[in-house]
């Protein structure tokens, strides 16, 4: 029995307590159907998880944290700048609910909500696919509208798209 209780514990830290992948998972290739053209990128917050269209028939898979209720979005847009180790400023709807949060928190520092990477996209700057330094938020309803991605996968993706690439954000 205790060596169980120690299996299923040591598997829900592997599991981030959320039942995705830990910080050391790599996207999945999966079948895809959809009519959506090679590299786009495709939200679905109902899943969270955010595919990266290969060709016709298969994508790259990654789990994400997306928006808490209240602030999940759906529409295109595109990728609008590239950043590695980016500088935050909170939104306002940030800075309201958390008014002791600082100004601007540095690129690295562990405050910072990005993580190694980000990219924003179109329609205002106001957000962004970046990664996070909260790796067991991942796979949860958790941001203000933006996608949240474990470090790593932050990493790969960033490496294989562009700045243009189109997203589409739907709760599908």
């Amino acid at each position: 029995m205790l060596r169980r209780v120690a299996a299923v514990f040591a598997a829900m830290i592997t599991m981030g307590f959320s039942g995705i992948p830990s910080a050391e998972a790599r996207p999945d290739m999966v079948g895809y159907q959809g009519d959506y053209a090679p590299g786009t990128i495709v939200v679905k917050t109902n899943e969270r998880r955010l595919y990266l269209i290969i060709d016709s028939n298969r994508a790259l898979r990654y789990p994400v944290g997306v928006g808490k209720a209240g602030k999940q979005w759906t529409g295109t847009a595109s990728i609008e700048g590239k950043y590695r180790d980016p500088a935050w400023a909170p939104p306002d709807d940030v800075k309201r609910d958390n008014p002791k949060i600082a100004d601007v928190i540095a690129g690295g520092s562990p405050a910072n909500p990005m993580g190694v990477a980000a990219m924003t996209l179109s329609g205002g700057g106001q957000y962004a696919i970046h990664g996070t330094n909260r790796p067991g938020t991942i796979g949860r309803f958790v941001s203000y509208g933006c996608i949240r991605m474990y470090n790593n996968d932050i990493d790969d993706l960033y490496r294989r798209v562009s700045v243009g690439t189109p997203v589409v954000v739907t709760q599908q």
